[in-house]
Parts: structure tokens; C-alpha cells; sequence
């Protein structure tokens, strides 16, 4: 897979500001059908130990068979400050590697990240969608952008995102009487499809199983002879 949209990557940070806004304009939101949806994508990265590079883990897990049917692990330098709000300016650069190497297309992506619940509407998940033009959405493990109420504490729970007094995503709980995740609108999806497609994904451990595998991976980017079965 390769990206459709191309832009720079080492930019001043007011030049990534105002990228950011010109592409939060090109996400697109529409319904998909869930039931139509098998093979789903799972990202998410981290940085080397001496913090000289990205690395960026993807798998394609099956939602009918649960299982896992590919992954992989890529990495690219670091060329990029840590700014709050532009971490994907960070990290989208390995995960365009890691997505050169998928061999079978996923229906739609989870990145472990945010979407437009973003303070310009475009966080990674929603990066990555607009410029490989594919499904994303983003499942966070932390609030970022937006304000909340607490849902109810069994499995499957939600509660509205909100902004401005706009619903920019869903808090759910995905298992009972563990900490929330924070799920939102990325590209070419609607946030009940990715609600939906969260909880259904969900079960065994409080990230959705594509994401939960991709961050296990990553956790041993380093470690060349890490094995996936051992983090099933």
C-alpha cells in the first residue's frame, strides 16, 4: 500500500499546523456496513530506546475467525519535535513503511490513536485515512481532545465525546469495570460503524484485538527474534 496524498515531513511546526487544517478538510465521513466488514487493520507505533527513530506495527486480524492473518514491523527516523497535537508528524512516517509491506488490503484500519477528536480534526487516525484514502478510526488509551461523562461501568457502555458542544466521538467500555477507551471518526466511516466495529472487536483485553496485537508487536520492535504466537 502506498499513500495517495504525499507531503513533507520535516516541516516548522506552523507549516504542520497549517497542513493539518488542509487536510482535516478532506476527511469524509459515511456509514459502512458493519456486517460487511472481515479483515481489519490494527497500527500502532512507538519510538527506538535512543529515541533516533519511529517504529510502526501493522496486522490484519480476521473478525470471523479471530485470528491474526498477517503482520509487520517497519521503522524510519525521527526527524520530527514532540509537540502535542502533531505526533503524527512523528510517527506516519514509519507507518508508511510498515504499509508498504501489507500484503492483503483490510477492509478498515484501527490506529491507536485519535481521529478528528483532534484540536484541528485530524489526529493520526485521520492523517493516516485521508492520504492512503482507506477506512481508519482511531481508539485512544487517553483523553486528548474534548470533554466527557463517565459511562457505565459493564461492557458496551458509551458515552458522547464532546467539543464545542459537537460530538466528536464515543467513550466505551470494552470490558466491565475497566478504564475506557476514546474512539473516533478517522476517514470514510461513521462513528456508529466504529463504535460498533470496537466493541465487536473487544473481549479479551481493553483494546480492541487488531490494536491490542499491533502495540504487543511494537512493544518488541527491538527484539529481532520476537515470535507473534508468544503475544497471542
Amino acid at each position: 500500500m502506498q499513500p495517495l496524498i504525499e507531503h513533507k515531513w520535516d516541516l516548522s511546526i506552523p507549516e504542520a499546523i497549517n497542513l493539518q487544517k488542509e487536510l482535516a478538510l478532506k476527511v469524509q465521513v459515511s456509514p459502512l456496513d458493519i456486517n460487511s466488514l472481515r479483515y481489519i487493520g490494527g497500527i500502532d507505533c512507538a519510538p527506538s530506546t535512543d529515541m533516533s527513530k519511529y517504529f510502526a506495527a501493522a496486522v490484519i486480524w480476521d473478525i470471523h475467525t479471530r485470528e491474526l492473518v498477517e503482520y509487520h514491523i517497519a521503522d524510519a527516523p525521527l526527524t520530527f519535535p514532540y509537540v502535542p497535537g502533531l505526533l503524527s508528524f512523528r510517527e506516519i512516517p514509519a507507518v508508511i513503511e510498515v504499509m508498504k509491506k501489507i500484503n492483503k488490503k483490510p477492509d478498515i484500519f484501527i490506529v491507536d490513536g485519535h481521529g478528528i477528536a483532534h484540536p484541528r480534526g485530524i489526529g493520526i487516525a485521520a492523517h493516516i485515512g485521508v492520504i492512503f484514502d482507506v477506512p481508519t478510526f482511531g481508539c485512544g488509551k487517553s483523553l486528548l481532545y474534548g470533554n466527557y461523562q463517565d459511562p457505565a461501568h459493564e461492557r458496551g457502555s458509551t458515552s458522547p465525546l464532546m467539543a464545542k458542544g459537537k460530538v466528536i466521538g464515543n467513550v466505551i467500555r470494552t470490558r466491565s469495570n475497566v478504564r475506557p477507551v476514546f474512539v473516533s471518526v478517522g476517514h470514510k466511516v461513521d462513528l456508529k460503524t466504529a463504535t460498533e466495529l470496537t466493541i465487536s472487536c473487544s473481549g479479551r483485553f481493553r483494546l480492541p484485538e487488531p490494536t491490542h496485537l499491533a502495540d504487543k508487536l511494537v512493544a518488541q520492535k527491538e527484539n529481532k527474534s520476537v515470535i507473534i504466537n508468544k503475544l497471542l
